[in-house]
């Protein structure tokens, strides 16, 4: 069937529908345009670079056209056994997506920026791409339109955008190409669904970020959350208001100073986490939640690929 490349009409034969895989280097942004795509909070940002492990799914539905996202860890080469399938999973998104957006970082041009352009350098023939810019409100505007002018050069007839994750510049622009290389086909899920990830992963991810904000340097990155039990709350009898929803996690270092960072002083900065951890997850249950953390050493964690599967951050390929 010929592809039809013009915008408008809301009837089933010209709505489209499919996977985005948004592709690019650590801290580019992604997680945060996720974020504000969905005008909600489904995916864990840091200013640390490196934060997203999970392959999450958001869905944006609107009249035209459903598009369902995967946020992809950023891509880059490591020997390290956790970063390996991290870029496994980054690699079954693409595989399995309709369209490969690529969110190149305005800002920083290094070794990852060029990894990941010559990943979507070698994209299947028929695969959609469009490139976005990223944090273009922070560059000069003859840094911007070098940069432009770079990407449409290495990938002729592939539409180059600039936008801001942040505050939404060009975001709306992004969305229409967006849609005019999905296929057509109804909404692969119901008209006012999220996410389709487990809130007990989300929760996971919630206190990840909350670990990420509240401790330095490498620690986070020898970090794992496993949920140990996630109790939603039972309605009460009379129309009264709904209980408590209680999640207890365990967060996973490979040391035992490392435990002891954790914890803080008075165990401060361990309520630091869970205070930031619970209220991100309040507001997206829209109820109040009962969070109890817990912290183990699981000794050099991030180099054993059974125990990395084993806290849910291996290949799902």
């Amino acid at each position: 069937m010929k592809a039809d490349t013009k915008e408008g009409g809301h009837g089933p034969d010209r709505h489209r529908s499919g996977f985005v895989a948004i592709v690019g280097a650590p801290n580019a942004g992604k997680s945060t345009l996720l974020n504000f795509l969905l005008d909600e909070k489904v995916a864990i940002v840091s200013r640390k670079p490196q934060t997203t492990r999970h392959r999450i799914l958001g869905i944006l539905t609107g009249k035209e056209a459903q598009m369902v996202f995967w946020d992809t860890p950023g891509y880059h080469s490591n020997a390290k056994a956790l970063n390996q399938e991290m870029v496994s999973r980054t690699l079954s998104a693409l595989h399995d997506s309709d369209v490969c957006l690529w969110l190149v970082d305005g800002k920083r041009m290094g070794q990852e920026h060029l990894e990941t352009r010559g990943l979507v350098a070698g994209l299947p023939k028929g695969k959609g791409l469009l490139i976005a810019i990223n944090k273009a409100d922070v560059m000069a505007p003859d840094e911007l339109r070098s940069l432009k002018g770079a990407l449409s050069g290495a990938f002729p007839g592939t539409r180059v955008l600039a936008i801001s994750a942040r505050t939404g510049k060009g975001v709306g622009l992004l969305k229409k190409g967006i849609t005019r290389l999905l296929p057509r086909g109804p909404a692969l899920y119901p008209g006012d669904a999220l996410t389709d990830q487990p809130m007990r992963l989300i929760a996971s991810e919630f206190v990840r970020e909350a670990v990420f904000e509240c401790t330095r340097e490498e620690l986070p990155y020898s970090t794992a959350v496993t949920v140990d039990e996630y109790l939603e709350p039972v309605p009460s009898e009379g129309g009264g208001l709904p209980g408590k929803t209680y999640i207890s996690v365990t967060i996973h270092v490979e040391k035992e100073n490392q435990k002891a960072i954790m914890i803080g002083k008075g165990g401060a900065r361990l309520q630091a986490i869970g205070t930031m951890a619970r209220r991100n997850i309040e507001r997206l249950l829209g109820g109040p939640v009962f969070l109890k953390i817990f912290v183990r050493i699981s000794k050099d964690w991030t180099k054993n690929r059974k125990t990395i599967r084993e806290f849910g951050y291996g290949d799902i390929a």
